[in-house]
């Protein structure tokens, strides 16, 4: 998946391999205003190949390296924790923070990823304005120029009752 358009903002790349999730997440950016470009990788082996620059990602002014890295644990051909350790084993990306999303929140899912090197670990929420909620707080906290930036989250996010909401 090519970017649309070069941009001077830092990247977001995405790990995830469920569309609906995918769908929900580019949702969420909008809805909390988050003006960087995204990248999905589609599974864990796509995040790698596009950080080594390999293949169809060599072109870096095309696919630049991300400022954040958002990762699912449960993706196909190598996995969140793979990716995890495969990161820590490659010096240049000690200063990428990531940040697991998953829809586990079991105890030893959230350890392993911390031993793993994972800088925070969010359970998916059921509700689109929760994963607003979440990805404004991870943008201004990974992403923003300066604190002086960051504007409390409700007000940048607003909670709406609608007809759609289950």
């Amino acid at each position: 998946m090519q970017l649309a358009e070069p941009s001077t903002l830092p990247l977001i790349l995405l790990a995830e391999d469920e569309g609906d999730d995918i769908f929900f997440m580019r949702r969420a950016l909008k809805k909390a205003a988050v003006p960087n470009p995204i990248f999905v990788a589609r599974d864990g082996q796509e995040a790698i190949d596009y950080l080594e620059g390999e293949g169809a990602y060599a072109d870096r002014n095309t696919y630049p390296l991300p400022a954040l890295l958002l990762l699912d644990l449960k993706m196909p051909r190598v996995d969140g924790f793979d990716l995890l350790a495969w990161l820590q084993s490659h010096a240049a990306f000690d200063s990428l923070p990531t940040v697991v999303l998953s829809a586990s929140g079991l105890e030893e899912d959230v350890l392993k990823a911390k031993q793993l090197g994972a800088d925070e670990y969010r359970v998916k929420p059921g509700v689109p304005d929760e994963l607003a909620k979440i990805v404004y707080e991870l943008h201004a906290r990974w992403l923003a120029p300066s604190p002086a930036s960051a504007v409390n989250v409700r007000s940048a996010c607003p909670t709406r009752p609608s007809a759609s909401a289950a």
